[in-house]
């Protein structure tokens, strides 16, 4: 087997020798336990009689349990609990346990201690028979015996309550609102009436606690009620008192003083309006009477039945002015009678007017004098608003000071009130989901069979161990073998180059599973070494990944090509998935990447090798996925076609019409037909060339040469050699920094690292990673419902 964690080349270790034994031989011991079978049978019977006589020397316990219920989402009675709940769980769960804490707190045993008098119980140190038969004794002779004072029966009860404590244990069902109390005694009733009077000691204890809570709260909310109640009083008679000082009269929303303002203003708007109104009214009389216009066509004037019936008569005066004028001559009396008449009516309608006009200016005068006085009013209101403002500022903090005492006070009443009432509600939804019953069985000690069979057990021992030790001191004991001293080296054995015979192995199963596979690479076997006299370095164990149907997408080859380049994700080969940078396989490939690394130092360009036994389609799918890793993480990949026999990736890569003449470089091998064909995904593909294997190999070699010279790449892959190697293969992996063997699952694992690592020869020591192919029975035979892109 190949051991990466020792020298390649090193002796076979040395067979252990077999070391002298010292001491009893153990025929001897099995003779000597055997002649005195009858005494060690004799002693192991005592041993199983004393064991059974001290069990039943010992005190029976009964234990009894009752199981109780602790919910600490309590019942909401009220909208306001004095205790705010637990809402997660674990705050549920620190509840429960301090419930059940609780439990055994000294309130609630001294309680049972009252209840069940265990104070004069002699179980828990209680009044002995001692003490009754020295009280009955001195009742005789006449004497009473002394009263225990206060100091006794305070120490009688903490005696009682240290026993029943111990006697008490108390276990918490996990994940769960359980609680189990276990009680031992002698007696099994009492056992199980203690549980019992201690599962209602502690619910009454828990009520009361509840009750004395809420007393305590309203007695606290009581006692503040006085004092705030006092506080409002004062508070609002100072407000009251500081109205009255300051004038400050009115309704809820609104002062007096304010309103009378504000209907002021309104009146002086509503005067001012009015003097307007009557100016204008003037203003227009006056003009009709300044103008040669007819005065009568002023509203007032239309509106007035008299202006009306005087126009009537002035018009039919001059009706009866025109007609005579015509007929009569100008002096004739009734010419002029008619025309004085018409003079007449024009004087009356002029007068009729300018007492209009006389009516407007005593309006206006009205209006004026009206608006002055609202004026003054209202300057003598503003002045009042003002100081009332000034007085307002104190006025609005007593207000405050005044709502805020009644707010607290009110809350405060309120609160009493609930909690006054709260000391009647029981809020706890603790309860006894069962009680103690009185048990059938003994909890100690255990059954005498198993007494028994411990004292034959002891019994036993002892008796052999006695004569054993008995046999050495008289007889005494062989003298051990003589040791080889320390200053005697060993002879070394002779290292001859023949290779030893191997142990034969079980040949081992059809590796399918992945643990299986991950387990048997370690220790694969490798074909035997030629020993050397100077230690040699330590190989490196090989990183083993895994590609798994899991990892890749499958195409259907051209039918989706682009045609925008070569895309060897469009080769009809399963390729990574996009979108999963961090997978397993992915990473392991970054570790054997940099493992690469490391071997290669100071190279600017690592080459790295897949060989593969076997089928070679696997091999290029495990080394076109291996490059795409590698320019995924932003590398500048260069990828040989190595396998001259078979040419897959070439025949994938270099298919009629597939590359384009812009997409050649100027990298080739051997012809010009092997160019370097640049792809869309960041690789660049140099085919296989012509000729035999030699050839082949020295102008991929030469090829490498180039391109570590032009600094165009980061890494060079090369998928091949194929197996069984040939010279030039050889020459081409002497040249490469590391190799990856690729490993399908659908062959055995041992058997193909073994043909792999005995074609490779010295070059196994290049061997950083292990690919198990489990694609290649998908590659070869196509499954419905697979997934295509």
């Amino acid at each position: 087997m190949l051991d990466y964690n020792q020298p390649i080349d090193r002796a076979r270790p040395e067979s252990p020798q077999q070391r002298p034994q010292a001491g009893f031989n153990v025929l001897e011991l099995a003779n000597l336990l055997w002649r005195r079978k009858i005494a060690i049978a004799a002693a192991a019977l005592l041993g199983a009689t004393l064991a059974v006589t001290v069990g039943k020397s010992l005190t029976p316990r009964y234990t009894a349990t009752a199981q109780l219920y602790v919910d600490p989402r309590e019942l909401q009675l009220v909208d306001r609990e004095l205790t705010p709940r637990a809402q997660d769980v674990s705050g549920m769960s620190m509840v429960v346990e301090s419930q059940a804490r609780l439990i055994t707190s000294n309130s609630v045993l001294l309680k049972v201690i009252q209840q069940a008098g265990l104070d004069k119980d002699p179980e828990f140190g209680g009044g002995s028979d001692g003490q009754s038969l020295m009280s009955s004794l001195l009742g005789l002779i006449g004497l009473q015996p002394r009263a225990p004072s206060a100091a006794d029966n305070k120490e009688v009860q903490l005696a009682a309550l240290e026993a029943l404590n111990r006697h008490i244990t108390i276990r918490k069902t996990e994940k769960s609102f359980i609680v189990d109390i276990e009680v031992w005694s002698t007696d099994p009733a009492k056992a199980a009436m203690l549980a019992n009077t201690l599962t209602n000691a502690y619910l009454t204890e828990s009520r009361n606690s509840q009750a004395s809570a809420a007393r305590r709260a309203t007695n606290d909310l009581s006692g503040r009620l006085k004092e705030l109640r006092e506080r409002l009083r004062n508070a609002e008679t100072t407000l009251a008192t500081y109205k009255a000082q300051n004038n400050f009269v009115g309704t809820q929303d609104a002062l007096i003083s304010d309103q009378q303002l504000s209907a002021s203003n309104q009146r002086l708007s509503a005067a001012r309006a009015a003097t307007m109104d009557a100016q204008a009214r003037l203003d227009q009389i006056e003009a009709s009477r300044r103008t040669a216009a007819d005065a009568g066509a002023i509203p007032e004037a239309l509106q007035s039945p008299t202006i009306a019936n005087l126009r009537a008569q002035y018009a039919d005066a001059r009706k009866k002015y025109a007609e005579q004028a015509g007929e009569l001559g100008p002096r004739h009396p009734a010419l002029r009678q008619t025309e004085k008449q018409v003079e007449d009516l024009k004087r009356t309608i002029s007068e009729e007017i300018d007492r209009f006009a006389q009516s407007a200016k005593n309006d206006l005068t009205r209006a004026r004098d009206y608006e002055a006085s609202l004026n003054r009013a209202m300057e003598a209101q503003k002045r009042q608003s003002v100081q009332l403002s000034q007085a307002a500022v104190r006025l609005r903090e007593l207000e405050r000071e005044a709502d805020a005492s009644r707010d607290v006070y009110q809350s405060f009443l309120k609160r009493s009130r609930e909690t006054e009432e709260q000391e009647t509600l029981n809020t706890s939804a603790a309860r006894v989901i069962g009680e103690a019953t009185v048990p059938q069985r003994r909890s100690f000690p255990p059954a005498m069979s198993l007494f028994a069979m411990i004292g034959f057990i002891f019994g036993a021992l002892a008796a052999s161990g006695w004569f054993a030790a008995v046999e050495l001191l008289l007889v005494g004991a062989p003298a051990p073998a003589p040791a080889r001293r320390a200053g005697k080296p060993a002879p070394e054995r002779t290292r001859t180059p023949e290779v030893l015979p191997a142990p034969e192995a079980p040949q081992p199963p059809q590796v399918s599973r992945p643990q299986e596979v991950a387990q048997a690479l370690p220790e694969l076997a490798a074909p035997s070494l030629q020993p050397a006299m100077v230690e040699k370095p330590l190989i490196e164990k090989p990183l083993i990944a895994r590609l798994q149907e899991a990892d890749v997408i499958h195409t259907l080859g051209a039918i989706l090509a682009t045609g925008g380049g070569v895309d060897l994700t469009r080769l009809g080969w399963p390729t990574l998935r996009p979108g999963f940078p961090l997978t397993k396989l992915l990473n392991a490939w970054r570790d054997m990447r940099a493992a690469v690394a490391r071997r290669a130092g100071d190279k600017a360009m690592p080459v790295i090798a897949l060989v593969g036994a076997g089928d070679t389609t696997g091999r290029s799918v495990i080394a076109l996925n291996f490059a795409l890793a590698a320019a995924r993480d932003g590398a500048r990949v260069l990828m040989i076609d190595a396998d001259h026999q078979a040419h897959v990736l070439s025949n994938k890569v270099s298919r009629p019409g597939k590359s384009e003449p812009s997409r050649l470089g100027w990298l080739s091998i051997g012809s010009k037909a092997a160019r370097e064909i640049k792809t869309v995904n960041g690789i660049s593909v140099l085919p296989a060339g012509e000729g035999d294997a030699g050839k082949a190999a020295d102008a991929i070699r030469k090829a490498i040469a180039q391109a570590r010279s032009a600094g165009g790449y980061d890494l060079v892959i090369l998928d091949g050699p194929a197996m069984p190697l040939s010279g030039g293969g050889r020459k081409l992996l002497d040249d490469t920094d590391a190799l990856v063997a690729v490993l399908p699952t659908s062959h055995d694992i041992n058997d193909s690292l073994e043909e792999i690592l005995t074609a490779l020869g010295r070059a196994e020591r290049k061997l950083v990673g292990v690919v198990l192919d489990e694609l290649t029975p998908a590659i070869q035979t196509r499954q419905r419902g697979r997934q295509y892109a």
